[in-house]
């Protein structure tokens, strides 16, 4: 298990400070405890529910602190699932079960407090209204290859124009 001894270490693992830590704990533990009872309402409903909440064995993240330093740590760091398992006392599979069962709760968390920014728009207004008194967008494309299709359709709506080999256009986006 990770050990933190200082605000900059803090920093440095996880991309918050302590005190921004303990602000977004606060809300990950409701939305977590929130998420729980979700899926324990849905066992009960089903028949499928064994044990009572709390119930069963314990897992390597114990505390709702363990499981946030686990996800933030993953999002800052990107080890591998055999790093992030060794680093938190776990096997491979079980560094990806929890990194897939806690994301999203992290995100939810990120939503709820505001700091998640956006990723999706429906229509050019949405963007103009995101962007606020943005006047300029850099649009930085790289073309990456994938392997071609034999579908003779989907090979046509994916060339690129080019002879060689077949890409796709992945773009990044920069306010300025």
């Amino acid at each position: 298990m990770l050990s933190i001894r200082d605000d900059r270490q803090m920093r440095a693992l996880t991309g918050v400070s302590q005190s921004q830590f303990d602000k977004l704990l606060e809300t990950f533990t409701r939305v977590y405890d929130e998420k729980q009872q979700q899926l324990y309402e849905l066992g009960v409903a089903a028949g499928t529910r064994k044990r009572k909440p709390g119930g069963g064995a314990k897992g390597k993240l114990p505390t709702y602190r363990d499981k946030l330093l686990f996800v933030l740590y993953y999002h800052k760091v990107y080890p591998t699932f055999d790093v992030l398992g060794t680093q938190f006392g776990m096997a491979r599979s079980k560094a990806h079960t929890n990194l897939h069962k806690l994301t999203p709760i992290l995100e939810q968390t990120l939503v709820e407090l505001g700091l998640l920014p956006y990723r999706e728009f429906h229509s050019p207004e949405d963007l103009k209204a995101a962007l606020g008194d943005v006047e300029q967008i850099l649009i930085d494309v790289t073309e990456r290859n994938y392997r071609r299709s034999q579908d003779n359709a989907t090979q046509k709506e994916h060339y690129s124009g080019k002879k060689t080999p077949h890409g796709e256009k992945h773009r990044d986006f920069h306010c300025g």
